[in-house]
């Protein structure tokens, strides 16, 4: 047996946010902002009414409904984000809810792997399928980023690229020679992993935030997963990141995992019908391409309309490229992505 993406679907939140429409917030500009990202607009969640949760159960209804089945055939939940509805419990619970399945008191998995959550979620769900365990899982990444911005010139170099989305997937077993997941390839160095971080709030006590003379914690910012004013003070509570050391890693290791899986099947770049990255940057996209040498028909990018949209970004990408006609029957699509942690992971899939 071997796993398939029986139905696949997006959704994005109405509101469209421009890159003009940030220059009233932050010194920057559209010309700056697209230099640099490729990014034009993305898309902005309604405030107090929509989660992460509620777009991921959007989207799982339209990947349920074009999968042929109910929620109540499901057998297992997936969800990855990193901006999840609450610090505990996980989305997944919360989607579960949200579907009207609890009666099934089904398993309900949260993966914390940020832009790589979707690939992880999708080797996890794979092996369930071939060992025989579930036959019917749904996958989800979903991101509210727009609440946990720094709308501030100190904060623009990351508000700037990120967006609100979430994709789902129904992943079934299918035992058609040559068919669905071929291989999946996961990988992580932890070397890095305050370089593109939201260290606070978190149960570290301050200890990535600096110590007194005797090296405890500094007292000041200790507070385990609660807020302090110092954080408060201090902007302490958005996500940072070192773009230069991201950017470089990043196209060193998104056509190393690549090749990996191919070599893994015995097959190159120029077998690939359809290349799906992480939307991380449109700029990483392009140098990838060139490095794997495939033309602009065989790379799916949609940073430009929705940002970076981290674990959403891969299903919303191959959402849309099923819904353009671009993934076809028999058509090897691969998948991959690069992100906080450092985590990093590809996927082929004959469709």
């Amino acid at each position: 047996m071997q796993t398939k993406i029986a139905g696949i679907a997006h959704y994005v939140p109405e509101r469209v946010v421009t890159n003009e429409e940030l220059t009233r917030f932050m010194d920057t500009s559209n010309e700056w902002i697209i230099e640099r990202t490729g990014i034009e607009e993305r898309r902005y969640a309604e405030k107090h009414k929509e989660t992460p949760s509620s777009m991921g159960a959007k989207a799982a209804r339209i990947a349920l409904e074009r999968a042929g089945i109910e929620a109540e055939d499901l057998d297992f939940i997936i969800f990855a984000t990193l901006s999840p509805d609450y610090y505990f419990p996980g989305c997944g619970v919360l989607l579960q809810r949200e579907l009207g399945i609890t009666k099934r008191e089904m398993g309900c998995l949260d993966i914390r792997n940020q832009c790589s959550g979707f690939i992880y979620g999708l080797s996890i769900a794979d092996q369930f399928i071939r060992t025989g365990m579930y036959k019917n899982i749904l996958l989800v990444g979903s991101e509210l980023h727009s609440m946990g911005l720094d709308y501030s010139d100190e904060g623009r170099a990351v508000t700037v690229i990120f967006g609100d989305g979430a994709g789902a997937a129904v992943l079934q077993a299918t035992d058609k020679p040559g068919q669905g997941v071929l291989t999946t390839c996961l990988h992580a160095d932890g070397t890095h992993a305050e370089e593109l971080a939201m260290i606070n709030p978190g149960s570290h006590g301050g200890y990535h935030l600096g110590q007194d003379k005797f090296g405890y914690p500094d007292p000041s910012v200790m507070g385990g997963m609660f807020v302090t004013q110092k954080m408060v003070d201090e902007g302490m509570l958005y996500p940072n990141m070192t773009g230069q050391l991201v950017f470089k890693t990043a196209v060193v290791k998104f056509p190393e995992v690549i090749n990996e899986a191919l070599s893994k099947v015995g097959l190159t770049a120029a077998d690939i019908d359809l290349l799906i990255p992480h939307q991380a940057n449109l700029r990483i996209s392009q140098f990838v391409q060139r490095v794997l040498k495939l033309p602009d028909e065989k790379v799916q990018n949609n940073i430009q309309k929705y940002g970076n949209t981290t674990a959403a970004s891969i299903p919303i990408a191959l959402s849309e490229a099923w819904e353009e006609g671009k993934v076809k029957e028999g058509d090897l699509v691969c998948l991959a992505a690069f992100g906080s942690g450092f985590t990093w992971g590809s996927a082929l899939v004959r469709w």
